[in-house]
């Protein structure tokens, strides 16, 4: 499974001055899409600390968002920051500095054009929008903190990171954690490809844990299922069988 990293950018959100929901939805997307997601990170409005973490999870995983920093004001740094860790300049790209102009005309103000900016080298992707496209520097995908255009942004271009679905299967257990590690020990040893969780449940009436069970291979979590299912017998509450995800 292809893997991606997400970097939050932005005060505002270390401070609680706003609520992060942009890593929240594409947690839900990149899982549909079939990519493996391993690492958030959320950073203030410094330059080298968007950098630094920037290129780290740049050279670690096969796709990189950012979210936050990109605009007019003192503050949108995010271009500056990644042209620095990836030892490039900023430029101010002709084809957006025209889409620039061409959408304020006689009311653009001089702080608007920093939305032409971009790190040198960098690639505009465009979806289904023509209009505004995706600043790309190598796999690294800047996007905006506002959620409503981080969304509409990301599923523009989606479709660019589709992957093979994920299989996943629940399973509802009476049982504590202790008795039933030795039945997931078990499993996960003779199915190492596929991925499962534990989680405890303590205000529910009709069970004490959740088992999930998820991979890249449909028969390798259906065989898998079967397995732990039949270990733990009368003690399964209910069961979601294995599906795609996605």
């Amino acid at each position: 499974m292809p893997t991606a990293g997400i970097v939050i950018i932005g005060d505002e959100i270390l401070s609680g001055k706003f609520a992060e929901e942009n890593a929240a939805f594409l947690i839900g997307e990149l899982r549909a899409l079939g990519v493996d997601l391993r690492r958030i990170s959320i950073v203030p409005d410094d330059l080298d600390d968007i950098a630094q973490t920037v290129v780290d999870m740049s050279r670690r995983f096969d796709h990189v968002f950012t979210s936050g920093g990109v605009g007019p004001t003192h503050d949108d740094i995010t271009m500056a920051a990644i042209a620095k860790g990836f030892a490039t300049t900023v430029m101010r790209h002709p084809d957006l500095e025209a889409r620039v102009r061409g959408y304020w005309k006689d009311k653009l103000a001089d702080a608007n054009l920093r939305l032409a900016e971009v790190p040198a080298g960098a690639e505009l992707v465009y979806g289904k929008d023509q209009v505004w496209p995706v600043v790309a520097l190598g796999n690294v995908y800047i996007m905006p903190g506002v959620p409503t255009l981080f969304r509409r942004k990301f599923v523009d271009i989606r479709d660019r990171f589709r992957a093979a679905p994920v299989t996943a299967a629940r399973i509802y257990v009476d049982v504590e954690e202790g008795e039933l590690a030795p039945y997931l020990h078990d499993v996960v040893d003779r199915h190492p490809t596929v991925r499962v969780g534990s989680y405890p449940r303590f205000s529910e009436k009709d069970f004490r844990v959740l088992v999930t069970l998820e991979g890249a291979s449909g028969d390798e979590v259906a065989a898998a299922f079967d397995e732990l299912a039949a270990a733990i017998g009368a003690r399964v509450v209910r069961t979601e069988r294995p599906e795609r995800v996605g």
